[in-house]
């Protein structure tokens, strides 16, 4: 083969190990990326708290331990095995009896068994509906701590943008002053030189009267030109002051909504079994969530699906259960056994044929549940037991009941605050920037523009506060309706 064939070959090669490490690069690239978004999205941190949770993860324990129970009710009784040593042999007519062995196996009435396997197996059903009960749960207070920590991540960036505005009202207004001040010195002089000239030529003219008439209007319009001026610088002062009194009391909520901010973080870690100073990361902009279904549909998947009435119903299933074990617990115990004696030689025994012959005897054995009251007792405990738990699913549902009035009550209330603060900030939002710049021009107004200002952050920070109440309302309805996200 010709150099430049094998060095085109070689290259091409090249050229294909380059090609794969690119994609390799690029693949590790956009999975890095999209690890990145996973990390600061719900569904994230609802999966890892599925995980990591330990009430989940011990009402799941549980339900596995209950299953546990089927097999050990499920099973026949341990047969008894009964050794008897003869220290000195007893002697029989065929021989000595040296040991007795006896085996016995007890069984229950028949069904009793299968009654307990079914008592335990619905139990076990009623303990997996506890667990999906506190995972629902889980779910949910994830949701709700989540919403709240957006609320207040986002009041920290309203307050944060609103103390600039602040900021830059007080630099107008120390503008305004300064101009103020310095306009103000010129003007009073001016008045002075007048109100001098004046004097002067009231005096050439001999018109003593009118002079002194002069003389004494001078300082009376001087006084009249300082007058505005020191009016306006005082006011300017005191905007001054009061736009440094606003922007304390807005330093003083962004520390507290940070406060508020590390408080909830912990809580949100805690549900998550993480660390309570672990970083939560949040989307930088908070969305309105929609229900997606009618309120109908979740009524009706409240009722049928809900974790606390399934695991009741499964109680009251393992009750029917346990009361037909208990009457049939009330029937004979029949026990079936062998009997064997071990028999030794005798040397002075008259039958021959029988010495040292072993003996094996069949037994049955039969009890007698004489002693009734236990047993109705027994029967009487299941019926109240029944009755009870008929009492708290009629109490369950009621709850249920009332809990979705008042998440409905909520996601409509949520609704038209949204709507409501939307436009009102909107208008607020229109009014500060034109009285901002009427501001900027005439430096007049400011008690309006800080009114507005005020205005315009009140609705801003009720309008994330509703819809912060709309997600959580949202949660709440999937939540009863067990409607996954």
């Amino acid at each position: 083969m010709r150099p430049g064939a094998l060095a085109f070959k070689s290259k091409r090669k090249k050229m294909k190990t380059t090609f794969k490490y690119y994609i390799l690069l690029t693949g590790w690239i956009i999975l890095s990326f999209s690890a990145h978004a996973q990390s600061d999205s719900l569904t994230y941190y609802l999966e890892l708290s599925a995980k990591n949770n330990p009430s989940v993860l011990q009402k799941f324990t549980e339900y596995q331990a209950a299953l546990q129970k089927v097999p050990q009710v499920g099973s026949l009784p341990d047969p008894e095995l009964n050794l008897g040593v003869f220290l000195s042999p007893m002697e029989l007519v065929g021989g000595k009896q040296v040991a007795d062995i006896r085996l016995m196996q007890m069984f229950p009435w028949f069904g009793v068994l299968k009654n307990a396997k079914d008592e335990m197996s619905l139990m076990a059903k009623a303990k997996f509906e506890s667990f999906r009960e506190a995972k629902l749960q889980l779910f949910y207070d994830v949701q709700r701590t989540w919403n709240e920590l957006q609320k207040v991540q986002q009041a920290i960036r309203i307050n944060e943008k609103n103390l600039e505005i602040l900021h830059s009202i007080e630099r107008l207004s120390l503008v305004k002053f300064k101009t103020a001040s310095a306009s103000g010195g010129v003007s009073s002089g001016g008045s002075v030189t007048s109100g001098i000239s004046q004097s002067s030529a009231s005096g050439s003219s001999g018109m003593n009267t009118m002079g002194g008439n002069a003389g004494t209007s001078t300082p009376q319009a001087s006084a009249m030109s300082a007058s505005p001026m020191a009016s306006s610088g005082g006011s300017g002062l005191a905007d001054i002051y009061r736009i440094q009194m606003e922007t304390g009391e807005l330093e003083n909520s962004i520390a507290l909504f940070k406060n508020q901010h590390q408080t909830i973080a912990a809580r949100f870690n805690n549900y998550l079994n993480r660390k309570p100073q672990s970083t939560v990361t949040l989307p930088d902009k908070l969305d309105a969530d929609s229900l997606g279904l009618t309120i109908s549909v979740i009524a009706d998947s409240m009722l049928q699906n809900s974790p606390m009435l399934g695991m009741l119903e499964y109680e009251q299933q393992s009750l029917e259960a346990r009361k037909l074990m208990v009457t049939k617990m009330g029937y004979p115990m029949v026990g079936l056994g062998v009997n064997y004696s071990l028999i030794g030689k005798d040397i002075n025994s008259m039958s021959p044929d029988m010495n040292g012959v072993d003996m094996i005897m069949p037994m049955m054995t039969i009890t007698l549940p004489i002693y009734r009251k236990k047993y109705k007792a027994m029967q009487e405990e299941v019926e109240l037991m029944k009755t009870a738990n008929k009492q708290g699913y009629q109490a369950t549902a009621n709850l249920l009941q009332t809990e979705y009035y008042e998440a409905i009550q909520l996601y409509q209330d949520a609704r038209r605050r949204m709507k409501l603060y939307d436009n009102q900030h909107e208008l607020a939002d229109k009014s500060l920037n034109i009285l901002m710049k009427s501001f900027s021009v005439s430096g007049s107004g400011l008690t309006d523009v800080l009114r507005i200002r005020q205005q315009a952050l009140d609705y801003e920070l009720k309008k994330i506060e509703a819809i912060s109440d709309n997600n959580t309302a949202i949660a709440w309805l999937k939540r009863l309706g067990n409607i996954k996200k």
